[in-house]
């Protein structure tokens, strides 16, 4: 028998000794995201505008020659701007998916897309979703950045409980994201969707709000200009970091 989980009460039970989940005596519901950018130091995140950023995300997608990093996406390839914005305009002005634009602020261009999505204010639940990362933001900090801004405003800004991550199952890549942003593995829910003509199990992860303050602490160490040499190659790895951070919750 181990004891509580580092920051999240017991279990109980009831007046009939039936085991209950611990209570939460304070929660009230929390605010929907903000139709407002977030500013770091490689990226900004802009609530997408598409006479604003869809030129820009056009050109970048393009670099994708062959359209496989769109493979497990439900929408795209793109073959033309037009077709682009169509989408952008019938899918992508909403609340709920709320798309964002990721914005390199070196160029001032617009190089990936990312929503947060199944916003549940009652609950203190939502996810992040319909992420695409031209080939120039995929792998770099800028990348990473995105990732920790977003989870930021929904954990620290917003105060939500819960932050999940869902994708199709046979999606190595984004699954392997999961795991190194500190996400954890929830399980597989099998044919959960159809999409592209084919059938999708999908991968359930999530961040609890508790767990969050120790994956903060090792994505802002990881971040740190200071954790790469002058050739930019990184001294710290982050899912080693983020391992080491969530050893004494998990």
């Amino acid at each position: 028998m181990t004891g509580p989980k580092v920051g999240r009460p017991d279990d109980t039970v009831n007046e009939h000794n039936q085991p209950i989940g611990y209570p939460v005596p304070t929660w009230t519901e929390r605010r929907r995201a903000p139709r407002t950018a977030m500013e770091g130091r490689y990226v900004n995140i802009e609530p997408l505008e598409p006479r604003r950023h869809g030129n820009d995300l056009f050109t970048a997608f393009a670099a994708d020659a062959d359209g496989r990093d769109w493979n497990y996406m439900v929408v795209g390839p793109f073959a033309t701007p037009q077709a682009m914005a169509g989408w952008m305009q019938l899918s992508c002005l909403g609340e709920d998916p709320l798309f964002h634009a990721i914005v390199d602020r070196k160029s001032g261009k617009a190089v990936g897309l990312a929503s947060f999505m199944r916003i549940d204010p009652k609950a203190g639940t939502m996810e992040v979703g319909n992420i695409s990362f031209a080939r120039e933001l995929q792998g770099t900090r800028g990348a990473t950045e995105t990732m920790y801004l977003m989870a930021r405003r929904a954990l620290d800004e917003l105060a939500y409980r819960r932050y999940e991550w869902k994708c199709d199952a046979l999606n190595a890549p984004s699954r392997k994201a999961a795991d190194r942003l500190g996400f954890a593995f929830e399980g597989i829910f099998r044919q959960a969707l159809v999409y592209k003509g084919r059938n999708r199990d999908t991968a359930w992860y999530a961040i609890l709000d508790y767990e969050w303050p120790a994956i903060r602490a090792a994505m802002e160490t990881w971040l740190d200009p200071g954790n790469f040499d002058a050739a930019g190659v990184q001294k710290s790895n982050l899912s080693k970091l983020v391992a080491e951070a969530l050893a004494s919750i998990r």
